[in-house]
């Protein structure tokens, strides 16, 4: 696939965050001012270098911790990012911890067109957010959340995180209730995974806990029956949005544009340490070291750490797998126009496959996961991939 205009989607990644959580496997470190002001002025190098072949759509600000910048050195982003004519996006979010949201920076940030936050709210529960490393209160979430609607903003999301190690089904339930009772356009719910060089994972080694997979799924089957009841239409695996419209649609009103970009093997942009993108049929990924990025784009050059271009066969199997994370599924056509290839000739077997095992639904004109296939998205994903 090649691409003549620009590309509509950035990502950027802010590698700073106050405390390195238990469950965290994202490059992240803690903040130094001066390495943070070094970041942000290679940050707007790096903007500079990829401003000509950029129209953004969708913009996502991710981490780390993007509220912990400074006002000053969200001023220089978003300065740049108006000199360089970047702003204007539809859909413009930035990853908030509640403990870390001021009124100052949540009307600089409205002001300069953003207007989706997504915030790290994870439980209500005060000894789980410890569990957990979490910097912020509920108290925080909820005074945050005021501050941030005071500010203009209109799009909402919440993390939330379940089958935390000693979540109790009525803890999950009441921290459910307390948050759709907020009245959020958007909810992501991840259940806990337990990554390699995480403190979280070398306890569940030595055995301080044990992982109670029934619960797990009965935490999720609560969580799609509860969200549905409060107005939300589940669209991915983990990702609820409300929808204004009085018909249902494939994709609701308030889902986040930029991850469907992802899921449905769209092309974009990715800046910051560590970052990965997909522009042009290649596959690229920054260092993740922020030194090291740093002194790459000083010298004047993007800080990539590897690249790569995928056979057309390949990349396919790449977009039908994470394409099946969403409800829709892949409607037949959109995936050939998409691809080049078509999913009836290419994935019979592997559709037959999920279909004889009541995890998948051929139509004729779509395949998509059922209710039981989308609690198993990854592995149902993994039939699909092709080297």
């Amino acid at each position: 696939m090649f691409y003549e205009s620009p590309v509509e989607s950035l990502y950027i990644h802010v590698p700073f965050c106050a405390h390195k959580c238990e469950y965290c496997a994202f490059f992240s470190q803690l903040p130094n001012g001066e390495t943070v002001n070094r970041y942000v002025n290679a940050l707007v190098r790096e903007l500079e270098l990829v401003a000509h072949d950029l129209k953004p759509r969708t913009i996502f600000f991710g981490g780390g911790t993007p509220s912990l910048l400074t006002l000053k050195q969200w001023e220089t982003l978003l300065t740049a990012m108006e000199r360089l004519n970047l702003l204007g996006a539809q859909e413009w979010t930035v990853e908030c911890n509640p403990a870390t949201v001021s009124a100052d920076k949540a009307k600089l940030l409205r002001s300069f067109g953003v207007n989706r936050i997504s915030m790290g709210v994870q439980s209500l529960d005060e000894n789980l957010l410890d569990r957990l490393g979490r910097i912020h209160s509920r108290e925080m979430v909820f005074k945050s959340y005021e501050t941030l609607r005071t500010a203009g903003f209109e799009n909402i999301n919440l993390d939330l995180m379940f089958a935390i190690p000693g979540q109790t089904m009525e803890i999950w339930r009441e921290t459910m209730r307390e948050a759709m009772a907020l009245g959020s356009e958007h909810l992501s719910c991840y259940e806990v995974i337990y990554e390699e060089d995480t403190p979280l994972f070398y306890q569940l080694k030595a055995g301080k806990f044990s992982v109670d997979e029934g619960l797990a799924c009965d935490m999720y089957e609560e969580l799609r029956a509860f969200s549905a009841s409060q107005g939300f239409h589940q669209y991915e695996i983990a990702n609820f949005a409300r929808h204004n419209a009085p018909t249902v649609s494939e994709i609701p009103t308030y889902a986040c544009r930029h991850n469907v970009n992802y899921w449905r093997g769209g092309q974009f942009y990715g800046l910051g340490p560590s970052a990965s993108e997909y522009v042009r049929g290649i596959r690229a990924k920054n260092w993740s070291n922020t030194i090291m990025y740093c002194e790459q784009l000083e010298k004047g050059s993007r800080a990539t750490e590897s690249k790569e271009e995928l056979a057309p066969l390949a990349r396919a199997s790449e977009i039908a797998a994470f394409g099946l994370r969403m409800n829709a599924g892949w409607p037949f056509e959109e995936f050939k126009t998409r691809t080049g290839y078509d999913l009836r000739l290419d994935w019979s077997a592997e559709m037959e496959n999920l279909v004889k095992l009541d995890y998948g639904r051929n139509n004729g004109e779509r395949f998509h996961l059922t209710s039981t296939g989308i609690r198993y998205a990854d592995w149902a994903a993994e039939q699909f991939l092709k080297v």
